[in-house]
């Protein structure tokens, strides 16, 4: 759960969320080192009253110029598209959730069971007790068994929304029709 003042991800509760927490931490250490090149670069350039005409003009430089960014780019697609192949894996599931976004609610039918399905609504504030979170607590939450492949289809009724459980690493976009 994230708690106020917190400045960085929930703790995972999933492999797919450790690896994009992994992930995360990989690009932003290829940025970092980048912005610090560059940064340093307009320092030394600003600073340095001796520049060599003839280096702007290098073929040299044009071809590091050339392929550094291609090398970086590598290094930051093969991870990304490794976790995008795990995160579309599909294994046998034991239970299947079908999730519809309505305008103020959603519904929630577990596929496997005859009837078993059920609305949530949001907890208007004026009824929240002390410790409840406003705008994410509801009358009725989805119960799902832990450690367990589970597979969501989720849409929507009427307009866009988004499905989410961040410690997971999940999600998704309820789009109509979809």
């Amino acid at each position: 759960m994230a708690y106020p003042m917190q400045l960085g991800f929930q703790d995972a509760t999933s492999p797919i969320m450790e690896e994009l927490l992994h992930f995360h931490d990989h690009t932003l250490m290829i940025v970092f080192l980048i912005s610090s090149l560059v940064l340093y670069i307009i320092a030394l350039m600003l600073t340095t009253k001796l520049t060599h005409v003839s280096t702007m003009d290098a073929q040299e430089v044009e071809t590091i110029w050339t392929i550094m960014p291609a090398i970086i780019l590598i290094t930051i697609a093969l991870p990304s598209l490794r976790i995008l192949y795990m995160m579309d894996e599909i294994n046998n599931p034991s239970l299947t959730v079908k999730t519809m976004g309505h305008q103020w609610y959603w519904s929630y039918e577990y596929t496997d069971y005859e009837d078993l399905t059920f609305d949530s609504y949001m907890i208007p504030t004026s009824e929240l007790k002390p410790g409840e979170l406003r705008l994410l607590e509801v009358d009725n939450r989805v119960v799902l068994p832990m450690e367990m492949t589970i597979r969501m289809l989720i849409s929507s009724e009427d307009v866009l929304h988004s499905w989410a459980v961040p410690s997971l690493g999940l999600k998704t976009d309820a789009i109509p029709g979809r």
